[in-house]
């Protein structure tokens, strides 16, 4: 690919995420790029410029591109043994642990919903289904909204549901005419949603997070960002809970310092515990006296809203309470968000999880902070915000509710940055004066490079392994297209036979000879009475032309009546004509000469009655 080539698809992709949102960037390019080629083939398009001047034409194309290159391949229990050690190890250990508490499990990249449902059935089974619809929410999420869709319904045909055991299928599916549907009761304990694992925030505190034959798409740095949110999303921080379960060909060879290995052959692996941080408690008592300790509110709320950093304030009960004028500037809010419960604003996950930071500053009564937080604006800049959460207490010291603080420091941050790269620049100075000491270290370093060239070419084999899974993918996706055509072609030929049957039927019905012919007067079909009169069976005259069979009728003489029926020249004709049939009588025949049409009136041959005249 040349260097122009690969300007272009750049550009292609940029292009996609400006007008669309969605970042193909962190995803493989060999596969990527194969993909939309493919769709560009379909098109017959060979440059992506040109592909990306055709997006803009035809905006239905944006839907059709992303299928291709989303590929929802996808089925329940998909590769059967790493289930069977989930469904006998995993999920037993988890209900165990969380005793009668409540469950949370994602499945990442869920395509058509056939994964949420399968472990759906396997909590059923494991703590039964009165359990499940009290105690478990299953989050599923895509970036494909129109697999969502799809996986909404809840809806599988008879062939989808091959992987699941008839038990399973009597179980947990209902019949509705020829598709079967999931049970509608435990259908709301599945939650299905849009969610780009580059760019939008985890879901937390879970205790299992399924995300199988995605990882493969994205390159390896992507890969570690990802891997590093559902570090985060499992659990808590300071505790070993939470498992996470990936694809056959998803090896997790570089955060090794977040996850370990489980079962390597079933491809699940528990999160590593991060020191510093503890799972908070619920938080502290409500006070509920009620009494108004401020009589000059009207000026502390005016105060308040003058304050130079934006702060809001969260009550016992987890509503909104106040949020001043610099936070409703900043995060979108308006006086009606005031009283709504926080976890239904967006405040309250992005940028941070506020959530969280509330209950940990609860549990520990003091202080909690969260410094240099990323938030992304609008015009694809970087905000940096500190976040200090205070919990608030009455005389009595009881709860109040909680004070959160945003304070911008984005150009400290930037400082910062220009500081630690001053500082690199020195350190770099300095190194290159200890140069003739660390040439002492070069037999260890020359070590250390050996070790490194092994696990690049591990990570290399890891990174082909995938490519070939991704391309069993798309073999697969193309395999039942293929399968569908066919269907379809099988359905189009018995069309025609029964048709051609048809047919046969009527001209066999007739009481006169009766002949078809097309308009090369090629004989297309001859029924039983043309055989008894002129002695030639229908498999000897089918094929050949009408004027070339010596039939003891002159033919060469209806030469002219068949081209005026080909022709338009009005409707039937008739012609008498002395003949001789098959047992040697000299007759009178006549022959009635018909248009044959086809569809939008064409004519596409002539049926030629003849009968024996007394």
């Amino acid at each position: 690919m040349t260097e122009t080539s690969e300007a272009l698809f750049e550009g292609l992709l940029a292009f996609l995420q400006r007008e669309r949102g969605f970042d193909f960037r962190g995803y493989k390019r060999p596969s990527l790029m194969r993909r939309v080629h493919r769709r560009m083939q379909t098109l017959g398009i060979e440059r992506f410029d040109e592909y990306r001047d055709y997006l803009e034409v035809h905006p239905d194309e944006f839907a059709l591109l992303f299928n291709t290159i989303l590929i929802n391949v996808t089925s329940f229990f998909r590769d059967a043994a790493p289930w069977q050690f989930v469904e006998q190890e995993v999920i037993p250990q988890i209900v165990r642990a969380r005793g009668d508490g409540l469950l949370r499990v994602w499945s990442a990249g869920c395509a058509s919903g056939e994964e949420p449902y399968s472990l759906a059935m396997l909590f059923a089974e494991a703590m039964g289904a009165d359990a499940l619809r009290a105690r478990v929410k299953i989050y599923a999420t895509d970036i494909d909204e129109e697999a969502l869709a799809h996986a909404r319904l809840a809806s599988y045909s008879a062939k989808d549901l091959e992987p699941v055991s008839a038990a399973l299928r009597e179980k947990y599916f209902e019949r509705s005419g020829a598709r079967h549907v999931f049970r509608a009761d435990l259908r709301r304990s599945l939650i299905f949603g849009r969610n780009d694992l580059v760019q939008d925030a985890p879901i937390s505190r879970l205790d299992l997070l399924a995300c199988r034959n995605t990882l493969m798409y994205f390159n390896a740095e992507t890969q570690a960002r990802i891997l590093s949110r559902f570090h985060y999303a499992l659990g808590a921080s300071s505790d070993a809970s939470g498992f996470l379960f990936v694809g056959r060909s998803e090896m997790l060879l570089t955060p090794s310092r977040l996850f370990t290995p489980v079962d390597q052959k079933s491809r699940v692996f528990a999160k590593v515990p991060q020191p510093g941080a503890r799972r908070p408690a619920a938080p502290a008592a409500v006070n509920d006296n009620g009494a108004d300790m401020n009589p000059n509110r009207l000026l502390d709320d005016q105060a308040s809203d003058e304050f130079p950093v934006a702060r809001i304030v969260v009550d016992a009960k987890g509503n909104l309470a106040f949020a001043n004028l610099r936070a409703r500037l900043l995060f979108g809010l308006t006086p009606k968000d005031v009283g709504r419960p926080l976890q239904d604003l967006e405040v309250s996950h992005r940028p941070a999880d506020l959530r969280a930071l509330i209950e940990q500053a609860s549990f520990e009564r003091r202080a909690v902070t969260q410094a240099a937080v990323e938030r992304h604006l609008a015009g694809g800049e970087l905000q940096f915000l500190d976040i200090l959460v205070q919990p608030l207490y009455d005389e009595a010291q009881l709860a109040l509710g909680t004070g959160v603080t945003f304070v911008d420091v984005t150009r400290s941050h930037a400082l910062q940055e220009e500081l630690r790269n001053s500082r690199e620049e020195l350190q770099t100075t300095s190194e290159e004066l200890r140069s003739s000491n660390e040439e002492l270290a070069t037999t260890n370093e020359e070590l250390q490079s050996s070790n490194e060239e092994l696990e690049t070419t591990n990570e290399e084999l890891q990174s082909t392994n995938e490519e070939l899974e991704t391309m069993n993918e798309e073999l697969q996706s193309s395999n039942e297209e293929l399968r569908a055509l066919n269907e379809e072609l099988r359905r189009r030929t018995d069309e025609a036979d029964r048709a051609n049957a048809f047919l046969e039927s009527v001209l066999g019905s007739l009481r006169s000879a009766s002949v078809v012919v097309n308009h090369n007067l090629d004989v297309l079909s001859w029924n039983h009475r043309a055989e008894d009169l002129w002695g030639l069976r229908a498999d000897e005259v089918r094929g050949k032309s009408l004027l070339n069979l010596d039939i003891g009728l002159p033919v060469a003489e209806l030469r002219g009546a068949i081209r005026g029926c080909l022709q338009g020249e009005g409707g039937s004709s008739e012609v008498v004509l002395d003949a001789v049939n098959r047992r040697g009588k000299a007759i009178k025949c006549r022959v009635t000469c018909s248009p044959f049409t086809g569809p939008g009136e064409k004519r596409e041959g002539v049926i030629l009655q003849m009968e024996e005249m007394q």
